[in-house]
């Protein structure tokens, strides 16, 4: 992680004053969940406060639940975007089909919304860290990584909902991107598989990209509810196919033994059919 973001405190010098700037940083996702801060004496050092009044801050902040420390291993941000959907809530989602076209339905409109926004606010860095991920997204799909390719996917919206500058768009939409990466909804890997999604998940991607990177609004709103649409049609194919393919596999487990051996079975339910 990059030590320059934090700042010099200007004036009281108080554990308060430290507080705040770090619950800004987590609050604009420049603090993500995992990132360690650095060790005590190189983050006084930045914030220009005692030491003492570092740890008084920090203590604050895990009082909060928006820190943790581990014993000899240092401080981290917080799991807190795990917080928004607590594990029954999550069990009770993943067992009823309703909540996946709930939650399709609620991320084609708040996408929509994030990108149109995106392509309003987006300044030149976030443009910057957008047109890396996109490349890396295309390296990705040339090698056929799903697992690489699924993890920039989720990178690639969290992005486009930094690019927004809506602090509330930017946490709904990680809490939701958390429940897809873990498979609460459904399983990715049946869309990639399908034929030819994934080339057409990526050129979905880059046209929200580049009505992002053009400033169009509409485009940009347009092309990110596209692509929900997309994955809301191709779920559906992938577990209708996933069907036929278990009750095929049922029937031909069921009748092996038909034609298995000399075929005797076989011709003595033919026989039987004839009478």
């Amino acid at each position: 992680m990059a030590t320059d973001i934090f700042a010099r405190i200007e004036h009281s010098r108080t554990a308060d004053e430290v507080v705040h700037q770090i619950e800004i940083l987590v609050l604009e996702g420049i603090l993500r969940v995992g990132d360690r801060l650095p060790g005590e004496r190189e983050l006084a050092k930045q914030f220009d406060v005692s030491r003492p009044i570092l740890r008084e801050a920090l203590k604050v902040l895990e009082g909060r639940g928006l820190l943790t420390t581990q014993h000899g291993g240092g401080t981290f941000v917080a799991d807190v975007i795990g917080q928004v959907f607590t594990k029954p809530v999550m069990e009770l989602i993943a067992r009823h089909q309703k909540a996946t076209l709930d939650y399709l339905e609620y991320r084609r409109e708040v996408e929509g919304v994030t990108a149109e926004f995106a392509a309003h606010r987006a300044t030149e860095a976030d443009k910057a860290l957008l047109t890396r991920i996109m490349t890396a997204m295309k390296a990705a799909h040339q090698k056929d990584d799903f697992a690489e390719e699924a993890s920039i996917d989720v990178e690639f919206h969290s992005a486009v909902g930094e690019c927004a500058h809506n602090i509330i768009l930017l946490h709904t939409l990680r809490s939701c991107y958390r429940l897809l990466t873990e498979g609460v909804f459904y399983n990715r890997a049946m869309i990639y598989n399908l034929p030819g999604a994934r080339d057409q998940l990526l050129d979905q991607h880059l046209a929200i990209y580049q009505a992002v990177m053009a400033g169009n609004p509409g485009a940009a709103r347009r092309a990110a509810q596209a692509h929900i649409d997309f994955v809301a049609r191709a779920m559906t194919d992938a577990q209708r196919s996933g069907d036929w393919e278990r009750v095929s596999q049922l029937r031909l487990q069921q009748r092996a033994p038909d034609f298995s051996g000399s075929g005797k079975k076989a011709k003595l339910k033919q026989s039987e059919a004839v009478d």
